[in-house]
């Protein structure tokens, strides 16, 4: 039997007039693709909301930050330490977080990298430094303390992981053994079709104003656009057994989490504007032995209009399945099914089934060698 080494997931999802990742213009994000302009949303910025919805749901949040020492130092004060000593414990954090020369602090205390923990692990490096409490008052006021922090417990502290750590990864050069490798590739998300971005001018009444004045308080323009987008991730089953030290049932309980967090989650750019809180009108879940495999080429060659743009987005993304599993073949296929709103099937994508739950639940079982009930 072929052991499950990956998980695919392919969501066709349709966004109406949006801007949930913008530029440094504040347009919405964008790429040429197949001759083409598509609107983008990019992988950093779906992965933190999907990040964040698995946060939730396993209830154990992490943090990445530059201002781990202000924060351990916040703690301190809360429990009653004098500001000047609790900010040099902050500072002891980042000097004793390694025998050579800790870690670099800029000029407004912060660190120079960003540093990726659960956050239960301020509350325990605020615990060490006041189990330090003495040595550390003596480097209240000195201009070039020495680190008086244990080294080892703070590099521990320093490199805990949790659920989404294990998942996502962590890069730390600046501490050896504190870089974890990521088990989840996202694709940046783009549209099925060419689009050109919409400008809304807007006026801002201001309530205040005499009677006799008229005009606006305010007044700007923002740029939206809509379609729909082609969204894509795989997660690496065998990493992530690695990364949790064979725990099965941390395992699967991850899996699942994440499935559920990336067919809910939506950026928050722009919402209060424009609420596109839309669900997917597909998602398609493949677990595979040999490789993972997007369908990003179905839509090189843009759709074009029949009646709209969603439901001949669905059938092409059928369609191109359909045609690499002829020429790649199934061999490395353990599971594949899909959800979706159409009640027609689409050939192509495996099983259909009735909801997103059950699809989710089908596709965990089959990643980690279950046999459905």
């Amino acid at each position: 039997m072929t052991t499950p080494r990956y998980l695919d997931i392919h969501v066709l999802q349709t966004m109406p007039f949006a801007n949930l990742n913008r530029d440094d213009l504040g347009s919405p994000k964008s790429l040429v693709y197949g001759g083409a302009t598509r609107t983008r949303v990019s992988s950093q910025c779906w992965k933190r909301a999907v990040r964040l919805d698995v946060e939730r749901a396993i209830g154990n949040r992490a943090v990445r930050t530059r201002r781990v020492p202000a924060e351990v130092a916040d703690r301190l004060q809360a429990r009653g330490w004098s500001e000047e000593t609790a900010l040099a414990a902050g500072a002891q954090v980042a000097l004793s977080a390694n025998k050579k020369e800790g870690l670099k602090l800029e000029d407004k205390g912060g660190t120079s990298v960003l540093l990726y923990l659960p956050e239960a692990a301020l509350d325990a490096l605020a615990d060490l430094a006041a189990e330090h409490r003495e040595a550390i008052e003596a480097t209240a006021g000195v201009k070039k303390p020495k680190a008086v922090l244990p080294s080892e417990q703070v590099a521990k502290l320093l490199s805990e992981r949790n659920g989404v750590i294990n998942l996502f990864g962590r890069m730390l050069a600046e501490l050896p053994g504190a870089g974890v490798d990521g088990v989840v590739q996202v694709a940046h998300a783009f549209t099925t079709h060419e689009v050109a971005p919409e400008i809304d001018f807007f006026t801002a009444v201001d309530d205040c104003l005499p009677e006799d004045a008229v005009g606006s308080g305010h007044m700007n323009s923002a740029e939206f656009s809509a379609g729909v987008f082609y969204r894509y991730a795989s997660l690496d089953l065998a990493g992530l057994m690695e990364n949790l030290g064979d725990d099965a049932a941390m395992a699967r309980e991850l899996t699942g989490e994440f499935l559920r967090a990336f067919v809910s989650s939506l950026p928050t750019g722009k919402q209060t504007s424009s609420a596109a809180n839309t669900l997917p009108d597909l998602v398609h879940v493949a677990v595979r032995g040999d490789r993972p495999i997007s369908f990003a080429a179905a839509f090189e060659a843009p759709i074009r209009p029949e009646h709209g743009i969603a439901a001949p987005s669905r059938r092409q993304l059928a369609h191109h399945a359909g045609r690499l599993e002829k020429l790649w073949g199934t061999s490395g296929v353990i599971h594949r099914g899909y959800a979706c709103v159409d009640d027609k099937p689409l050939d192509g994508l495996g099983a259909q089934v009735e909801s997103f739950t059950e699809l989710i639940d089908g596709a965990v079982s089959a990643a980690h060698g279950e046999r459905p009930a």
